[in-house]
Order: structure tokens, then sequence, then C-alpha cells
């Protein structure tokens, strides 16, 4: 199967022959699907805070967080050319002059009508201009073709092949900020620290590490002066450890035009490894696209810190318990009320059989199933078609845990399934505050909390063929499938994802 090239190449990226049979195991056996029991609902799973609950939370927060290293970690490494994805045919299909009544067309129409809307209108005006071009001009004369390739390519903005953290999301008066500078503005207002410090970690790829590097050089002084902070910024990069081999359609190895193997990025279950290597009691989890302007950051500034406040104070009581159960002598009326606490408060059901275990059989597994990473997740109400989200989920021991799920994990053709998913309420929008270090100020082994079963078969091409390409659990999937899980009601507003070009058309992001 293996050429002795193929064998020298694996080891070249990290990896060995052993484990790339593993992944092409997995690639040929298929989906393994998750089993769910119910959607995780308000009251059974999703915590609810009202006003005055907040505004408790909130009181106490500084001296919650006093003494805690806060790190915010956004991954950022993805190229922008997803979000272009409705320009290219436009592009391509306008040139031919047929497109009048083309459907297909329709978002390609809609980001030239309103170009000047968008945040980097007056960059693509100046680079233009540079060129001898005249945007207002080639808009007027519907030169659309003209447009497109100056926003895509290399000649002009090259925002296709850049990652969507260097684009221009915002404008504020004469001044546009990319979605990079945003997370800097985000992180001042709940990720500051005691001392001022205000840790960001970005995770990118090694090409565009330098444009990274130079935007904060740019622009850092602004906001430090102006939020009164100090960034501690840093980056790594998805390991080539973790990149995966692609089969084709006929569950062969794929193979280049060249004849090479084709490994490619293991899926955002690869920065498991980078989220390990981070030293933080406290890592706010957000996706680089998701910011929107100052005048509406509010919720977002209050429910990151209630979702901070939530994690301490079980973190706290945990951490009480955890040294209680040390101890050698503990009453059965102490495990009793760890025991409440955990199946009120944790979601976690604890075993049939715990019933019949002695004192000593109970504090141990009280203790293992205390001392694990922690997160707290907000979750949206679900206002579209149903999808993944936050289920419960039974797994082969027969045992029920809270999980974040996506829809590639479920089985649509199994009805009892695609019930609860039609029955769900939330979905997950990627708002996570996490605990990586146990009672004792230990980091955790993250890799030891993964679910390896919850892997991802997707679909892919490359140069006209189809291909099957492995992910690794999903970081907040089953890359944290063990972890003590609890889940926080946000509101809508704290969700303001930019998926294509023209999301930068909806009122979160045009003034």
């Amino acid at each position: 199967m293996f050429r002795e090239s193929d064998l020298q190449y694996v080891e070249k990226i990290g990896l060995n022959k052993q484990k790339v049979m593993q992944q092409v195991e997995i690639l040929q056996r298929g989906n393994l699907f998750v089993n769910i029991t119910a959607p995780a609902t308000a009251g059974k799973g999703i915590k609810v805070f009202d006003a005055k609950e907040i505004q408790q939370m909130l009181e106490g927060y500084d001296a919650l967080i006093k003494g805690k290293k806060l790190l915010k970690f956004i991954p950022a490494s993805g190229a922008a050319t997803r979000m272009f994805k409705d320009v290219f045919p436009f592009m391509e299909k306008y040139k031919t002059g047929i497109y009048q009544d083309d459907p297909s067309l329709k978002e390609g129409f809609l980001l030239m009508n309103r170009l000047p809307q968008i945040a980097f209108y007056p960059a693509l005006k100046r680079s233009m201009s540079q060129q001898g071009m005249d945007l207002d001009d080639c808009l007027a004369r519907k030169d659309y073709v003209k447009v497109v390739k100056h926003i895509l390519f290399e000649d002009g903005l090259n925002y296709a092949a850049l990652p969507k953290g260097l684009l221009l999301f915002h404008t504020y008066g004469n001044e546009q900020r990319t979605a990079f500078e945003e997370h800097l503005v985000e992180g001042a207002a709940y990720a500051k620290n005691s001392d001022g410090k205000v840790h960001l970690h970005f995770t990118v790829s090694p090409e565009h590490h330098v444009f990274f590097e130079n935007l904060f050089r740019q622009v850092h002084e602004k906001y430090e002066n102006k939020y009164k902070v100090n960034y501690d910024i840093s980056f790594s990069y998805q390991s080539t450890e973790t990149h995966t081999i692609a089969l084709d359609e006929n569950k062969q190895l794929f193979r280049n035009e060249d004849g090479s193997l084709e490994f490619r990025p293991g899926g955002h279950g690869s920065l498991l490894n980078n989220l390990s290597q981070l030293d933080a009691d406290i890592v706010f989890i957000k996706n680089i696209d998701n910011v929107t302007y100052d005048d509406l950051k509010a919720d977002t500034f209050l429910y990151k810190k209630l979702l901070c406040a939530t994690l301490l104070n079980l973190q706290n009581r945990c951490f009480e318990y955890l040294k209680t159960l040390e101890s050698s002598a503990i009453s059965e009326k102490d495990l009793h009320l760890m025991e409440l606490y955990i199946k009120d408060n944790l979601n976690i059901q604890l075993p049939v059989l715990y019933s019949s275990f002695s004192t000593l059989e109970k504090q141990a597994y009280l203790f293992n199933i205390l001392n694990r990473p922690m997160r707290v997740c907000g979750m949206v109400k679900r206002e579209n078609e149903p999808g993944g989200g936050p289920f419960w989920l039974q797994n082969e021991k027969g045992e029920l845990s809270l999980q974040i799920v996506e829809t590639s994990e479920i089985d649509n053709n199994n009805p009892e399934q695609w019930k609860h998913v039609e029955h769900s309420e939330y979905f997950n929008p990627v708002d996570l505050v996490c605990s990586l270090k146990n009672y004792k100020g230990g980091k955790f082994d993250l890799q030891a909390y993964a679910d390896t079963k919850r892997y991802f078969i997707a679909k892919k091409s490359k140069n006209g063929k189809i291909l099957k390409a492995l992910e690794h659990p999903g970081l907040w999937n089953g890359a944290m499938s063990d972890w003590i899980s609890v889940f926080v009601a946000v509101p809508l507003s704290t969700f303001t994802p930019v998926k294509t070009v023209n999301d930068l058309l909806r009122k979160e992001h045009v003034r």
C-alpha cells in the first residue's frame, strides 16, 4: 500500500505508519454516530439566569478573577476563501454576459450593489486608484469582473487568500477595523487581568503569522492607550502531526498528480494540542469571525463575564470537595451533599450501581468525576433549521452526559434520532469559558479527556476528484467529551458570525 517515498513523507510531518493505518481503517469503516436521548432544554441541561441572578453573579466578578490568569483563545488559521464562495461563480458567469435570470448570481449582485457600505470599500478604492482604476466608475458601468478580481486576487486586496482575521470588518468614522482588532477590544473588556494585562492567543497558518504580527505592531498602542491595558499576544500553528490521510471514492489512498499522498489538516479538533500548551487558569474561546460593532458589544461583555463567573463559582466548590475527598475521614452526609450538588449543578448522572458502593468506593468515584477540566458554554436559542447543538448522549456503557454535537455526528436516516434534533431549542455559537488546571494548580492532560471515536468524515474535492477526509473529534465536541460541561443560555445578540462576505451587510456589521 505504501511506497518508500510515502513513509519518508509520513515521518517528515511527524506521523508514523501505524497512525496512518489507523486513519485509513477509520475512513474505510465510515462514520460512527452518537446516540442522542434528548435535546438539552431550559432547566434540563441549559441554565437560564434571570436579571437578578445575573446582577448578583457579576457583583463579585472582580473578586472571583483576582489572582487568576485569564486568556482569550481565538482559532484564526483558515483562509477566507469560503467567505467568497458565491463571488467566484458570479465572476465567471458574469464574464459571459448570460446572467440575467440566474438565481445563483443573486449574492454577487447584492455585494456589487451595496459595496460602498462594506468596511473594506475605502481600501479597495485606494488600491484600484493606485493602478489607475476608478472603483465608482467601474460600479456605475457595471464592470463587476474588474471589481471582483481586485477584491479577491493578489493584484488587489487578495482577500480570497487571507485569513478572516485580517479582513476589514467594521468602519468607525474614518477608520476601519479588522476582526483581529475587534478581538483586542473584546479582550480588554472581559479578559483583563488584575495587573492590567490582556493575554490573547491566536492559532494561525505559518504563512500568515507575519501579517498578524505586523498588524499588531501597527495598532496595539492605539488600543492599549484607549482601554488602559497591555496586550500579551501569542501565536501557534496547527501541527502537521495532526494531519490526516485522505482516501478516494473507492476507499483507496488518494494520490495527487505527482503521485504523493494527500494529507489534510485534521479539523479544529487538532487545536486541542495548541490549547494544551497554554498556561492560564481561565481560557475564553471564541471564533475569529464572531464580532460586532462597539455599540452592540454590551451583551457580549456581560454574558462572557457571566459564563466566567459561573465557571469560577462551580470550580471553587469542586475544588473544596476534592480537598475533602482526599482526606481519609469523610462522612456519608458529606458524600450525600456532594452527590446532590453534582447532579443538580454539574449535569452528572451517577451510575445505577453507585448506591451499592462502599464509602471508600464512593469517595474514589466522586473524586475522579470532579477532578476533570471544566467548561461553561453559552447556548443560543435556535431560530433556523434544526441541526447540531447541545444534547444528552448515551454511551455504550449506558452513561448519560451533556455534549455539543455536530450534525455530521447524527444519523439522519434514523427517525428516532432526528426527532430529538427537530425538538431541539438551542444551538452552539462557540462561546466557551474553560478551566485547564486541577485543584492543585497542575495542568490537565487534555488528550486524556477526549473521545477519539467522535471523529468526522467529510467529502471534499481536489483537482476535480472526490476524496474522503478524516477530521479529529471537534475541539468543543469529542475533544472535550469527558470534561465537566455546563451550558448557559445567552442571547442571540452575542452571536454575529461572518460566514459569507454578504454577512458584512447585516445590521450587526453596517453603520
